[in-house]
């Protein structure tokens, strides 16, 4: 009933509507009862808007009670993204009133959508071309409007730049980052890489994952060509992709919406209807011809006709003459759109000269979007007077209003002004860009604030910068949106800075973007960004700034495990801030390549380096960095089994961390000590250190060390029988890794699946899965990770019975090795290859390789290994003695197992000890 009364009061309406704008029609007499409406206009009117009051209190009703079910069906991941992750699934721009009669072109949309989605047939790509400023962008936010509601999962909005001036077109990689931020994905989960090409597979592989099975809208707008779109259409049937472009885009799957200047007499009401003046009042030739002065684009028009509402006193023939008198300002574009031009002009003309310089410092701004303190920095006025310019800009048309009190520039607006500023004082370019990085580098001292770590200390502004008004950011959430939101037009800043040789303000600038790009990434932009730093000081020759970046740019590296180049950087880092005598420098950058080093498994180099940097730190009283070099060189000796060294060098890191409030450092801190305690069998204390980082990277929403912790927590579960669980947690940390292309994480999560494959008898999915992870260690030139995946790869050989290539592979294993130091793996692959042994009827040397394996275990205390080679001796011992002298090696390796809780090993042994 709700439904047909507001129905039926729509119907009232828009027959009241007619009747109003016809109620003062003299042309002819209206019939019977009709008659007083045409006598009394105002009445009309009256009962014009208690209906719409009704219909309006109607709809709110109608929508109040609409089911829960439309809502949409996109969610972050289990809401782990980072603070400030967003999600928009609806970001259709607002629907212009400036959009005129497009009936026939947005009839034929409809239709086309309509009858796929009534057939079942798969929904094809739309494009809507034509030149610029004839109003493809309206038609295709409007029939976004008018089918929302077919496409309940979402309607979504992207500018691809294809054809906007200033300005490169937005890389497919780039749009579809965006695109899937929009969608929930967190910033670190989306891939990064050096190779663009297999970086946009990647997306766009998640991208279409992501949309499988949902009804969304997608509008592209401004796309250059069909190469920069491919990559960002769905792979389902059922979303709309509605595209526009000034280029014709040929494609067998398409439907093409062509979009030609509007008729000259739609032009005509489009300008009668924005100028707020009555049709007869206006003179329809000079109508006419300022409309073909427009070349009939609604751009033009809707401009044109807002400066005669705003000149009450002018006429159309006022307007006519000023427009063709301001025709020719700029010159240099084509026909069609000089005229439109020339509407830009009018309007600016129509300023106050202080307003008049404010929408000319908007083009020297390098971004693409602003708010009012980057224009109080390019206007050099005050915050509060920059909202009133743009409040008035906007009211002239000159800008466009976006979400979160901003602003943006049209594309021709914003060549507009950038031609307005290139014809004025050319030394105005330089101030200004001077002034919005000075800007920036205020705002961003105040977000670091929020994230960098606790006694971190985070790039000072310059003294000037600190007289900027920046906005107030409460919490760390909130940092981080502002970053997201600043993003690209600091690193638009970063590049025209760069581009004006102001190498000083490029360096800055990046420094202070370091923290947020070292946590959000994509580290692929922020290594663009800190390699233009590094030139920038090598222009300026600026030691310490040189040394800062390089820094910077070999930790990004190290984060895409491209570890030669990374330790050629920090190396070459550490030497600028010796030359400089900056210690506190230097030890940093020890600390960054000791980790590079441990990650290849140089472990001399590795102590080393973080030895020296945990000197330099205590001279200093540098207590953070203190923590750092502890945790890394607990780490080493880790690695190299000197478990008694490892804790006691983690155990300090993790005081120091607390004492800090680090808890970023103190999960790292818990995570390592529960691989040490794994490896001397304390399985359950380990699996709790485990639960512990996990529980502090949950936290911190820090995607990449919830998978190293997951990793190994399913290592512990692994060696304690609960080989379902392990599973598990491999496969979600694989997930992460994959998400987020940390490639030396995935190498780890491939290794230990490949391990359970063995252990549960899919021996051939073993070997494939331990080929792979042994392949990308070696890219990786990670020592330590090869020579573990040869050990299980010889391990799951031995079972399909080449023995060839188990003794090759046991053999590369255990040199590498013992080239390393790693005695718990070594005495690891002396157990796996005596098994081999003892297998294959040569109990003698079997027994031999593990007396060796439990010598090893024995002096570094790996109760495991220790265990698993006693089994093996007895087990010998039987096959060459009988079982009376096999007894006393099985029963200690007996008592081990139950100490260690390996049920399944153990009650192997009882049975065989049953007489």
């Amino acid at each position: 009933m709700a439904t047909a009364a507001v129905a039926g009061g729509g119907a009232v309406t828009a027959m009241l509507v007619g009747l109003v704008t016809n109620a003062v029609s003299a042309q002819s007499q209206w019939p019977s009862w009709l008659g007083w409406l045409q006598e009394y206009p105002w009445l009309s009117f009256v009962l014009l808007g208690v209906v719409t009051a009704a219909l309006t209190a109607g709809l709110t009703v109608l929508d109040d009670r609409r089911p829960s079910a439309s809502e949409p069906v996109f969610r972050p991941d289990d809401g782990a993204g980072p603070p400030g992750a967003a999600l928009v699934l609806r970001s259709l721009p607002r629907d212009t009133s400036a959009f005129t009669d497009r009936s026939a072109e947005l009839e034929s949309l409809v239709q086309s959508v309509h009858a796929a989605q009534r057939t079942g047939e798969g929904l094809s790509v739309h494009v809507i071309d034509g030149m610029p400023g004839v109003g493809k962008t309206a038609l295709a936010v409007h029939a976004g409007h008018v089918l929302a509601d077919r496409f309940p999962d979402g309607q979504l909005f992207v500018n691809l730049n294809g054809h906007t001036p200033g300005r490169s077109p937005v890389r497919s990689a780039e749009a579809l980052a965006s695109l899937l931020a929009a969608a929930g994905v967190p910033t670190q989960q989306i891939p990064v890489g050096d190779d663009v090409g297999a970086v946009t597979e990647a997306r766009a592989a998640m991208w279409r994952t992501r949309l499988a099975g949902k009804k969304v809208l997608l509008i592209l707008d401004n796309a250059a060509g069909y190469r920069q779109l491919e990559p960002l259409l769905p792979g389902g049937s059922e979303c709309l992709v509605l595209v526009t472009s000034r280029k014709r885009l040929a494609a067998q799957e398409e439907v093409v919406v062509p979009v030609q200047a509007l008729p000259p007499d739609h032009a005509v009401d489009l300008f009668v209807r924005l100028s707020g003046r009555p049709a007869d009042a206006l003179d329809r030739d000079t109508l006419g011809e300022l409309v073909r002065l427009c070349g009939y684009l609604p751009l033009g028009v809707s401009l044109l006709a807002a400066r005669l509402r705003h000149h009450p006193t002018w006429s159309t023939a006022d307007l006519h003459r000023r427009l063709v008198a301001a025709r020719d300002r700029l010159g240099e574009l084509r026909a069609g759109e000089r005229a439109v031009a020339a509407t830009f002009d009018l309007s600016y003309q129509d300023l106050v000269p202080d307003q008049q310089h404010f929408f000319r410092s908007l083009g020297h701004y390098p971004g693409t979007d602003l708010d009012a303190y980057v224009g109080a920095a390019l206007g050099a006025v005050t915050v509060a007077a920059a909202r009133d310019q743009l409040d008035a800009l906007y009211d002239a048309h000159l800008i466009d209003e976006h979400p979160g009190s901003r602003y943006r520039l049209h594309d021709l607006l914003r060549d507009y002004a950038r031609g307005l500023a290139d014809e004025g004082d050319s030394m105005d370019h330089v101030p200004a860009v001077q002034r919005v990085a000075t800007y920036y580098l205020a705002a961003l001292a105040v977000a670091n604030e929020h994230i960098v770590r606790s006694g971190a200390v985070a790039p000072l502004p310059p003294d000037d910068a600190r007289q900027a008004e920046t906005q107030s950011l409460e919490s760390r959430t909130a940092a981080l949106s502002w970053l997201e939101d600043e993003r690209p037009n600091i690193l638009a800043c970063i590049r025209q800075a760069n581009a004006l040789s102001l190498y000083d303000l490029v360096i800055r600038l990046a420094a202070a973007m370091a923290p947020f790009l070292r946590q959000a990434g994509p580290w692929d932009q922020a290594v663009g960004v800190h390699r233009t730093a590094v030139e920038a000081a090598r222009h300026t020759g600026d030691q310490p700034a040189l040394a800062g970046a390089l820094t910077e740019l070999g930790v990004i590296r190290r984060f895409m495990a491209a570890y030669p180049e990374a330790s050629e950087l920090l190396n070459e880092a550490a030497a600028c801030y010796d030359a400089v005598g900056d210690r506190r420098g230097k030890a940093d950058a020890l600390n960054q390549v000791g980790i590079v080093w441990y990650l290849t498994a140089d472990n001399d180099s590795s102590a080393r380096a973080q030895t020296e940097a945990l000197a330099l730190y205590r001279e200093l009283g540098h207590r953070l960095g203190q923590a750092n070099a502890l945790a890394d060189l607990g780490m080493v000796r880790r690695q190299t089994s000197d478990f008694d060294a490892a804790v006691e060098a983690q155990s300090e890191a993790l005081s120091i961390y607390r004492e800090l409030g680090d808890r970023y450092g103190e999960a790292n801190s818990l995570r390592d000590l529960g691989v040490v305690h794994s490896l001397v069998g304390e399985y359950e204390r380990a699996a709790q250190r485990h639960r512990e980082a996990f529980g502090i990277y949950e936290e911190l929403d820090d995607r990449g060390h919830q998978a190293y912790a997951l990793n190994e927590l399913g290592v512990v579960r692994r060696l304690t029988g609960d080989l379902d669980g392990a599973r598990e947690d491999h496969t979600r940390a694989l997930q992460y890794f994959t998400e987020l292309g940390e490639r030396f994480g995935r190498a780890n999560c491939i290794r230990h699946l490949g391990v359970l494959d063995r252990l549960t008898g899919d021996t051939r999915a073993a070997v494939r899965n331990l080929e792979e992870a042994l392949e990308a260690y070696r890219d990786l030139g990670s020592r330590g990770g090869e020579a573990a995946s040869l050990g299980e790869l010889g391990a799951a050989r031995a079972v399909l019975g080449d023995r060839d290539g188990v003794v090759e592979a046991f053999e590369q294993s255990i040199g590498i090795l013992r080239e390393l130091g790693d005695r718990c793996g070594e005495a690891e692959v002396l157990n796996h290859w005596g098994t081999l042994l003892r297998t294959s009827d040569d109990p003698r040397a079997a027994r031999r390789l593990f007396e060796q394996a439990l010598a090893t275990a024995q002096a570094i205390h790996c109760p495991l290994e220790e265990a698993r080679a006693l089994e093996g001796v007895g087990r010998c011992d039987r096959m060459i003695e009988g079982p009376g002298r096999a007894g006393r090696s099985l029963r200690e390796a007996l008592a081990i197992y139950r100490e260690l809780g390996v049920t399944s090993s153990a009650d192997g042994i009882e049975r065989l000890l049953v007489p």
